[in-house]
């Protein structure tokens, strides 16, 4: 089996609330990539996105990369993995300094001190910087401004979107991947990941909400005039669902996990009333025939809860009515029939299912929403490894170490 190759092999890791998905890249000479290995597993491990069970992560990591190792025959060494969870806060904040030199044109030095003087102010010591997204440069009173080296001015003025985790939250799933035998290139947030593989260049700088409904969370992102402008997490995702339609129909949730996939609908107008299912109850009670649509039915309320939330982020933050490209709904979940109804009955807005574009293999097997999220690692990392902006970050260093190699990396991006 062949090494892997740091320079042409991606890997993208997605540890989620339900399984562990792992896709191999590999870069071709124009730059693009090819997808060569697919693995996943179940993953008990996780609650919400956070590490319950350090070993049974172990154990399920190493099963999804072996399966796509062996996919790709080559030796996985290291890992973009991706991180989620209620502990992951999302922040606009901005900063001000004064123009250092005599002639006052704006020096990469005024730069790095603006940016420094984001992160110093923003994040507390207990947190992990996961990404310093830029927004736009003010000089005196000029705004919109992408890289502002070489102009002239007083005072410049940064406004950035800024990631941030829980440091020992973080830490765990770095450990996790540690002891299953790799390294981590870069933790990146999941739904940041995921609109790498979803959505289009024109959809981020009109405006669009990505809603990517995972196992234990709902992650979202909000994108405008290129940019990140939000990012929220749901504490609710597929497995409320599943529990709910156990609970409404008395079934083991291994059964009911099966119903929703198979027979599930997220909106109950579009089931025909004459269809049914026989489910299998809890105990040995006698298997019971269902129609779909009261499953529908069970289903429905807990997907309008979702987007309900999302609808509240956008109106909390000033964002609703500024999403002409509407919603992109990605995940597993996405997959339930009806969802789309859901969308534009509660948010009023046009909405489209993410599927992962720039697949050029392994097209039957990974484009799908529920393998978004490692797909998008997998070009989030074939990207930062085509600007040098990889290698190890959060293996071994401490928070303030972390935070300022963000603040570098966020700076090489901009010249």
């Amino acid at each position: 089996m062949a090494k892997q190759e740091n320079e042409k092999i991606v890997v993208g890791l997605d540890i989620g609330t339900t399984k562990v998905c792992c896709v191999i890249g590999e870069v071709d000479d124009n730059g693009g990539l090819s997808f060569i290995g697919i693995g996943h597993a179940v993953s008990r491990g996780l609650k919400k996105g956070i590490v319950v069970d350090v070993e049974t992560t172990v154990e399920a990591v190493r099963k999804a990369v072996d399966e796509a190792s062996r996919m790709a025959g080559v030796e996985v060494a290291s890992v973009f993995a991706g991180i989620a969870g209620s502990h992951v806060k999302g922040l606009n904040t901005e900063a001000v300094v004064a123009v250092a030199g005599k002639n006052k044109e704006v020096t990469k030095g005024d730069v790095e001190r603006v940016i420094e003087a984001v992160t110093t102010q923003s994040v507390p010591p207990d947190r992990e910087v996961i990404h310093i997204i830029p927004q736009e440069f003010i000089l005196d009173e000029q705004d919109e401004i992408r890289a502002p080296v070489g102009m002239y001015g007083q005072r410049l003025r940064a406004k950035v979107h800024v990631v941030t985790a829980s440091g020992p939250r973080t830490q765990d799933i770095v450990r996790s991947i540690e002891k299953a035998g790799y390294f981590v290139e870069d933790i990146v947030l999941q739904p940041y990941a995921s609109s790498e593989a979803v959505l289009t260049q024109d959809e981020k700088e009109l405006g669009v909400v990505m809603v990517d409904i995972g196992g234990g969370t709902t992650d979202i992102i909000v994108f405008s005039e290129g940019g990140v402008r939000h990012t929220a997490v749901v504490a609710i995702g597929g497995m409320q669902v599943t529990n709910d339609v156990a609970i409404g129909l008395r079934a083991p949730i291994e059964t009911a996990e099966e119903i929703k996939k198979s027979f599930g609908g997220a909106f109950a107008g579009i089931i025909n009333e004459t269809e049914e299912v026989r489910v299998k109850l809890i105990g040995d009670r006698p298997d019971r025939v269902v129609p779909k649509r009261i499953i529908a039915e069970i289903i429905q309320p807990r997907m309008e809860e979702i987007f309900e939330f999302v609808a509240q982020e956008l109106r909390l933050n000033g964002l609703d009515g500024k999403m002409p490209s509407g919603v992109v709904v990605t995940g597993g979940a996405s997959l339930i029939p009806g969802i789309e109804e859901v969308v534009e009955k509660v948010m009023k807005l046009p909405v489209r299912i993410g599927y992962p574009h720039g697949i050029n293999d392994l097209v039957t097997i990974a484009n799908s929403p529920m393998y978004a999220t490692a797909v998008g690692l997998a070009l989030y990392g074939a990207k930062a490894k085509a600007e040098g902006k990889s290698g190890m970050r959060f293996s071994s260093k401490s928070s303030i170490e972390n935070t300022f190699s963000n603040i570098k990396e966020w700076f090489k991006a901009l010249f």
